[in-house]
């Protein structure tokens, strides 16, 4: 994973030639100390928000890429929207937080919360504009032209009016409720992310002007009202042309629409004495958060404006002019009409690993014979994570089931296969995370639901939160038991297994058994392991583990071996950490860094980080596996699991990252992240001065090369078997 020139060998993996010799290594490594900067250098590190805001930009420069099928280009859009939405909910309202409480916390870039606030609102506008012109002017348009026309109802016409009327009248006006706004009558609460219509009114007999507010209701209904099989008009411009209907013998004088984004964050307190119910109390009093964003429309009334403003108790810094409609994260919806198949991506149907072939594979015995990896969406979740809690769950000889939830999905059948293991009499445990950001709710639902089937259900500790994902079965075999270890980088949910890059590993190893089963008990007990014997573990020993493999593989660059470090992450932030790489840099250690999300470090810069490159891939699939590489003369030590390079991972979650010792499953995952190198189509590089450049090279994509490495690999042991039964005596 050297920057390289590369091929593509005959079975798919690819061939690097490094383009860095040793003695260029060395070279740089003998920079001038002196005009070197120190490590804590601001101009070293970006800002964390203003990074985060640059991985929103590498997602809106897909919905503005025109080779992209139309209905993913809306797809993306939506994903900006309601990425962007939550990051004003937590990061923004932090900061405005700090702001009030005048704290001056600030990162290893030094600046001030303030001065954050002000930096996050430049781009945040510039991108938003972009966003509602890439819509107005680019994806409606087009979507019109392949018969998918989402309209307002000025420009519907004879039975696309009569269809709105009765859409209006049957399923709209009966929940409608306006709220007046006047003496006695104050201005009414609105509730996060909510869609509103300001309505100014005149009473004709009093010829006084006065105000009402009507939610949009899109919480029950769609938001875009279908009139027609593929014609659609805005909800908000529904209500607004029947506003009459609403305020009758009222003179309608205009209406606007905004939205209100509010601080949705909480913390729970170390001393709270029941987890459920604290949290239970956070979800209610966050409907009440500080306003952090209001949008409205660009033509609003400048006294309505004022008004709102006024109402709200917003800083101007924190109004934002929408040119066309708000609220995007709604095309989700367009998105998943029916039909259109030339506008969306072409579906991929995930395979099931050779060795879980078969209508009722044996797991476990599959597990005995060699440690399994499982790679989606390009590998199935359903015969794989599902099909091993299945057969635990059905096997009399297993006597226990224990099994960690951050977020799950309705569609899982694990949590129902834990009520059922407890039916059966097994001993079935469950760590629910109920402080999952903004899935708490679901959540405690599945936790109540566990706990009444008699699954024992652990909620974690108030000020940390078990982000950790493992499966550990337990089986009695011969006089003793076996531990089967499932542990992966992405959560137990069957939905976003389809869409997420997620790596898992199925082991028997025991010792590797024996530290997820101490995790449990540290979890579910008094347990505190000093030390656990292969995995890596946060909050107590994982920074500090990833320090020390940094510095070995420095030592064995110094002692002229073969080095270099290669990490697969979400996002990467901790100062420590980079400090570290920064230091394997100047040492003349190459670093190559797949970062999607947030990088902090700067990689490229003179007498630091030139040994260093970042690339992030954004694309069809979200990159989400974790994987830790160390290459260090014949020795390769490489890790995956749960955790990102962040503080808040390696300080306040619970954690894990597992070792990976099978040399064709390692062999696999330095397939995968040389590809996700050489990829040219869906990847951006990261220079020094912080922007990042789009790679438009050629057509390699790392997700469609996986797609076709995955179904070679089915196909070649759907073959093989067809082979074996074609000679069995039963065949003849």
């Amino acid at each position: 994973m050297n920057d390289a020139e590369e091929a593509a060998e005959p079975d798919g993996t690819v061939a690097t030639v490094p383009l860095n010799s040793a003695d260029e290594a060395d070279e740089a490594a003998g920079t001038d100390e002196e005009s070197r900067p120190p490590l804590d250098s601001p101009e070293l590190y970006h800002n964390r928000e203003l990074s985060w805001l640059d991985f929103s930009d590498r997602v809106l420069q897909i919905a503005e890429d025109e080779s992209v099928p139309l209905l993913e280009r809306a797809k993306f859009l939506a994903i900006f929207a309601g990425n962007l939405d939550e990051f004003f909910m937590v990061r923004v309202a932090g900061l405005h937080d700090q702001v009030d409480a005048g704290i001056d916390s600030r990162g290893p870039d030094r600046m001030a919360p303030g001065e954050t606030i002000d930096r996050i609102a430049e781009c945040a506008v510039e991108l938003a504009n972009r966003h509602s012109r890439q819509f107005e002017q680019s994806v409606r348009p087009a979507l019109a032209e392949s018969g998918i026309r989402i309209i307002s109802c000025e420009q519907c016409e004879g039975a696309e009016l009569e269809a709105v009327e009765h859409r209006f009248r049957e399923q709209i006006f009966p929940v409608l409720t306006p709220l007046a706004v006047g003496p006695g009558r104050p201005f009414p609460y609105i509730s996060n992310l909510s869609l509103s219509l300001a309505v100014r009114l005149r009473d004709p007999d009093s010829e006084r002007q006065t105000f009402a507010r009507v939610k949009v209701p899109k919480e029950v209904l769609p938001r875009f009202v279908r009139i027609q099989r593929d014609t659609f008009v805005p909800l908000e411009d529904v209500i607004a042309r029947h506003l009459d209907l609403l305020f009758p013998g009222m003179e309608i004088l205009g209406h606007d629409v905004f939205r209100v984004t509010r601080d949705a964050d909480f913390t729970i307190s170390d001393e709270a004495d029941d987890l459920v119910r604290a949290v239970e109390d956070e979800l209610r009093r966050r409907r009440f958060g500080e306003v952090v964003r209001l949008e409205v429309g660009a033509d609003m009334e400048p006294m309505m404006r004022e008004k709102l403003v006024g109402w709200l108790d917003v800083e101007e810094r924190q109004i934002y002019d929408v040119e066309g409609l708000l609220d995007l994260a709604d095309l989700w919806q367009i998105h998943g009409i029916d039909g259109h198949g030339e506008l969306r991506e072409p579906a991929w149907s995930p395979v099931t690993l050779p060795a879980l072939a078969g209508e009722k594979p044996d797991v476990f015995e599959a597990m005995r014979r060699e440690d399994l990896l499982v790679h989606h969406p390009y590998d199935s979740f359903a015969t794989s994570v599902e099909r091993f809690v299945e057969q635990a769950v059905e096997d009399p000889d297993v006597l226990a089931l224990k099994l960690t939830v951050y977020r799950t999905s309705g569609e899982s059948g694990l949590v129902p296969a834990l009520i059922r293991a407890a039916e059966l009499g097994k001993q079935a445990v469950c760590m629910v995370e109920l402080k999952a950001r903004f899935d708490e709710r679901r959540n405690i639902e599945w936790a109540r639901t566990m706990e009444e089937a008699g699954v024992h259900v652990v909620y974690g500790l108030p000020g940390i939160k078990a982000h950790v994902k493992a499966l550990l079965v337990v089986r009695r075999e011969g006089s003793g038991v076996r531990h089967y270890t499932q542990i992966g980088t992405g959560n137990y949910n069957a939905k976003t297994a389809r869409i997420y890059e997620d790596l898992g590993l199925f082991t028997t190893d025991p010792d590797i058994g024996a530290d997820v089963a101490d995790m449990f008990n540290s979890l579910t007990g008094y347990a505190r392991p000093r030390r656990y014997r292969k995995v890596l573990t946060a909050p107590t020993h994982m920074r500090e583990s990833v320090l020390e493999e940094i510095e070995s593989t420095v030592e064995a660059h110094r002692e002229g071996q073969h080095a270099r470090i290669v990490m697969k992450m979400n996002s990467l932030v901790d100062r420590r950490c980079i400090e570290a790489l920064y230091e394997a840099s100047r040492a003349g250690v190459r670093v190559d860094l797949n970062v999607r999300g947030i990088s902090c470090l700067r990689p490229g810069v003179d007498g630091v980080s030139e040994n260093i490159r970042v690339v992030s891939i954004v694309g069809h699939v979200l990159e989400h596996s974790r994987v830790y590489m160390f290459e260090r003369g014949a020795e390769t030590r490489l890790y995956l699991g749960s955790a990102d390079l962040m503080p808040r991972n390696l300080d306040t979650r619970v954690e894990m990252l597992a070792p990976v010792e099978d040399p064709s499953l390692k062999a696999e995952i330095e397939d995968t992240l040389e590809r996700c190198f050489a990829d040219d189509s869906w990847s951006w590089e990261l220079d020094a001065h912080g922007a990042w450049h789009r790679r438009r090279d050629g057509e390699r994509s790392v997700q469609h090369e996986l797609m076709e490495r995955a179904a070679r690999r089915a196909a070649a042991a759907e073959a093989q078997a067809g082979g074996r039964r074609a000679r069995s005596p039963a065949a003849t």
